[in-house]
């Protein structure tokens, strides 16, 4: 099996797996009982904070635990959204964003009556940071771009966006990291960022936990009523397992972190060199400023479903694009957004790697989609 879909997920490290079962068999008391089982999992669940927090460079009581990436922009942008209406009804995004932030900011548009301004991208799928200065408003009361696209990989200029919405100490900035943790680095405190979301399995542990950033002072309303955990932002008994587990995947991906990027970011330029050569290819990753795990591309004319089922037929698997539209039949909304073309945007796949990929599976791949376009092309002929 080759499996070329990590974006969309990435296996579980057999270590985290034994973490997992380790805590859910020895340490299953809930962290806010008093006995001496509630104890232990409560050092457990104050150890794997400290691990995130020194791992993402930021204080302890800064790191709040959640279900994943897309609670954690729900939580960070609805949460902002409740607290702050008073002063302002305005939110800056992007037009390349994750379903997660797109629908959580059309929910509050539509039920909280806010205005969201949506900054278009260049052919990189990068922003422009004069339009981002020019949409700035009195009433602009949080700014969400997310770090790593998820369909092409371009890296967003956070660390410019942050030095300019410093100066507006009253706009909050969100940053969507899940693509980007693990794989390109990012400097929490330089960037002046506000609010952070990861999520655990994108970086080899579990699914259904993730981490919220809260910088010391930010204010936002929980989204769940209930007991005091998470100091109140974010209620309910925590998954103590699945937190321990996402602490060791974190530490694991990020450990030698810079030597295992070169090496994806060198199968993913063979990848790139052998597509490219092909027929009718349109590169959409742009080739300088993206992340090194995430190759996308589009064969205008070609139904990119049926190039997948054919590649699966030989225990290749790859993805046409985000995970969470894949099943919707969708067009992709950055390639649209980047090159405004329809065909481009219907017909992508996207190839993301991981350190446990291969080069020998890259020219597995390259041949078999050679083989796959070439007699797809003969069909249609």
């Amino acid at each position: 099996m080759i499996y070329f879909d990590n974006s969309a997920t990435t296996q579980p490290y057999p270590e985290v797996l034994d973490s997992f079962m380790k805590v859910s068999q020895r340490y299953f008391g809930n962290p806010s009982s008093l006995h001496s089982l509630g104890a232990e999992a409560e050092k457990l669940l104050s150890q794997s904070r400290k691990q995130a927090a020194d791992l993402l460079g930021v204080r302890e009581n800064e790191v709040f635990f959640t279900s994943g990436g897309t609670e954690g922009n729900n939580l960070a942008i609805k949460g902002a959204a409740v607290k702050h209406s008073k002063r302002g009804r305005h939110i800056i995004s992007t037009a390349v964003e994750h379903p997660s932030v797109k629908e959580a900011l059309e929910q509050i548009r539509e039920e909280l009556d806010f205005e969201i301004t949506y900054l278009g991208v260049d052919e990189e799928g990068r922003i422009s940071l004069e339009e981002l200065v020019q949409a700035l408003r009195p009433d602009t009361i949080l700014v969400s771009i997310m770090h790593v696209n998820n369909e092409t990989g371009t890296i967003q200029p956070i660390e410019e966006a942050g030095a300019i919405l410093s100066k507006y100490p009253k706009v909050l900035f969100h940053v969507d990291h899940v693509q980007g943790a693990g794989k390109v680095r990012l400097d929490i405190q330089r960037c002046k960022i506000d609010l952070l979301t990861l999520s655990s399995h994108k970086v080899h542990g579990l699914k259904g936990n993730g981490i919220l950033y809260i910088r010391n002072g930010v204010q936002i309303s929980p989204l769940f009523a209930g007991g005091s955990q998470e100091s109140r932002f974010r209620s309910g008994t925590e998954n103590v397992a699945g937190i321990v587990a996402m602490a060791r995947a974190l530490r694991i991906t990020m450990t030698d972190m810079d030597i295992k990027t070169e090496e994806i970011d060198r199968i993913r330029k063979r990848i790139r060199d052998g597509i490219s050569s092909m027929d009718s290819v349109s590169m959409n990753t742009p080739s300088d400023g993206s992340a090194p795990h995430i190759l996308n591309f589009s064969v205008p004319g070609i139904n990119t479903e049926v190039v997948v089922r054919a590649l699966q037929e030989r225990e290749i698997f790859v993805s046409t694009t985000s995970a969470c539209s894949s099943k919707k039949k969708a067009s992709s909304s950055t390639v649209l957004a980047m090159f405004k073309d329809s065909r481009r945007a219907d017909s992508t796949l996207r190839i993301s790697l991981s350190s446990q990929n291969t080069m020998e599976e890259a020219e597995h791949f390259i041949s078999a989609a050679e083989d796959i376009l070439t007699n797809l092309r003969e069909v249609m002929r």
